[in-house]
């Protein structure tokens, strides 16, 4: 029953995020934002699906930990506000860790890949995400959580604030630049991350955070926001109608290349042909 509370909220939390993006778009929707809604949402339910066994069995885990004391955070003399912030600041960097494994690892990379060749970033593109890239997220996770020991009640705060930073960070709006950069310096917002969903290699191997911005300023993997309000979606070469379907998309990891032709490439930057 708690499960299925969770996804009603992340779904309504979408719907939210979609109306304020009908109101407030970052730019004209184009053909993909329409096309991408039917494979964007099949993945997500997946994920759902997937990540059910995820989340409780890594809750199951730290549950025992707390009620053995172990891990890290059961040996300190720290009061639950401290612990959670650690908590959250040390799971959010095993998120980073990973993020940066799946783009610098090729057999990572191919199935993050499906979550970078959307055409058109919104709302949906948040969980538009391969099963096999769970594995690896969680995988990073597990490795860090289950050492530093945190409560399943932190775990579950650092879930759901993870979940609803990505809605608002892959969101379709328009905010004020000033903005954008005055709450990027804490933490990751659309302008910030829509420079990570770019084509040009430079600047999609950048921002990497989820929650906080922290993290890519320390590694220098920083660009700043402003550089997000002009950003082309996608990846060169999956562009094809074919690829862009929920069983395209889920066969991505195990193909050498997508079948599409190439892009057009106006003023530096990658521009799919079916965008015109």
């Amino acid at each position: 029953m708690t499960s299925l509370v969770t996804i009603g909220v992340i779904l309504a939390a979408m719907a939210v995020v979609a109306l304020i993006e009908t109101a407030i778009p970052l730019r004209a929707r184009g053909r993909w934002n329409w096309v991408h809604l039917g494979p964007n949402l099949a993945l997500t339910f997946i994920t759902f699906a997937t990540n059910f066994f995820y989340n409780a069995g890594l809750a199951g885990v730290l549950a025992w930990s707390q009620s053995h004391r172990a891990g890290l955070l059961h040996r300190l003399p720290l009061r639950s506000g401290p612990a959670l912030f650690i908590a959250v600041l040390v799971l959010d960097f095993s998120y980073y860790v990973a993020h940066v494994a799946m783009h610098r690892i090729p057999a990572f990379w191919r199935f993050h890949r499906v979550h970078h060749s959307d055409p058109a970033v919104d709302v949906t593109t948040t969980i538009r995400q391969h099963p096999g890239e769970g594995v690896i997220r969680y995988a990073f996770m597990a490795a860090f959580a289950i050492p530093l020991g945190p409560s399943p009640g932190a775990f579950a705060v650092y879930r759901a604030w993870s979940v609803l930073n990505g809605l608002l960070e892959h969101a379709h709006v328009r905010v004020p630049l000033r903005l954008d950069r005055l709450l990027s310096l804490v933490t990751t917002w659309p302008g910030l991350h829509k420079v990570h969903h770019s084509r040009v290699a430079s600047e999609t191997n950048t921002n990497y955070g989820n929650i906080f911005s922290l993290f890519d300023r320390l590694f220098f993997t920083f660009t700043p926001a402003a550089r997000g309000r002009n950003i082309v979606y996608g990846l060169d070469g999956f562009d094809d109608p074919a690829t862009q379907t929920t069983a395209g998309l889920l066969a991505v990891p195990f193909r050498d290349t997508a079948t599409s032709r190439r892009p057009l490439v106006v003023s530096g930057r990658a521009v799919p042909l079916e965008l015109h």
